[in-house]
């Protein structure tokens, strides 16, 4: 029934880049640009994790752009922040714990890359997204992440958006860190996965409180990716 546009930000993919001149508003108004470009009157707009920042920019200050707003996972205090949420030195001295790295071996080949995500997660990416973000080197294994220009800038000049004015869907995960963490005996691990977790709820309760126009919708034991599945 849709028809789906993916935007790749500047600085990422084969998309030029240039210095922010706005700060978060810069990606807002690129995505607006696309927009214009394409002759889209008042798409749905949906964005992962960090994209919450442009779906806030473009609701906050052109809410008639848009007919709805979905955050896939993306209700953080770059997407929304009335001084009630979780800050990211809280978030940052919680320390989300991090799976074991892949071994030569799982960097052999990129079918075995995605074999180390499923093993680890409990889920994995497509090989063109994992083409996309490491190249393959001349022996034909899995070449070192690529270093995109527009990753440097991606929190620079972020703003407090709280007056979003589009109609928003959050849609909220656990942000279990994967198979790897949920079947791990560390107690230090443990700890910080609970602590993520009450960070992340008292997010979304701001939201609800804020925005009573909005809906959170919240998915228990889903990860970040909420999109994948097995």
């Amino acid at each position: 029934d849709f028809h789906v546009y993916a935007i790749t930000r500047r600085g990422f993919g084969e998309s030029g880049f240039a210095p922010l001149t706005s700060g978060s508003d810069t990606f807002g108004d690129d995505a607006l640009a696309v927009l214009d470009a394409l002759k889209l009157e008042r798409p749905v707009l949906a964005g992962h994790s960090i994209g919450g920042q442009e779906l806030s920019s473009i609701g906050t200050r052109y809410p008639n752009r848009a007919a709805a707003l979905v955050y896939l996972d993306a209700a953080y205090p770059y997407a929304f922040d009335n001084a009630k949420v979780p800050t990211f030195k809280e978030l940052s001295e919680v320390g989300f714990p991090q799976p074991p790295p892949p071994t030569d071996a799982d960097l052999a080949t990129f079918d075995q890359l995605r074999r180390y995500y499923t093993r680890v997660l409990g889920f994995t990416f497509s090989e063109g997204e994992l083409r996309q973000k490491r190249p393959a080197t001349a022996e034909g294994h899995v070449g070192p992440p690529r270093s995109f220009p527009g990753g440097r800038v991606l929190t620079a000049g972020m703003n407090q958006y709280v007056d979003i004015r589009t109609p928003a869907l959050f849609l909220v995960s656990s942000q279990s860190p994967g198979r790897w963490a949920e079947t791990s005996a560390d107690a230090v691990i443990k700890k910080q996965v609970a602590a993520m977790s009450a960070l992340q709820e008292r997010q979304a309760k701001a939201i609800e409180d804020g925005l009573p126009g909005a809906r959170v919708v919240r998915l228990p034991g889903a990860n970040h990716y909420v999109f994948l599945s097995n």
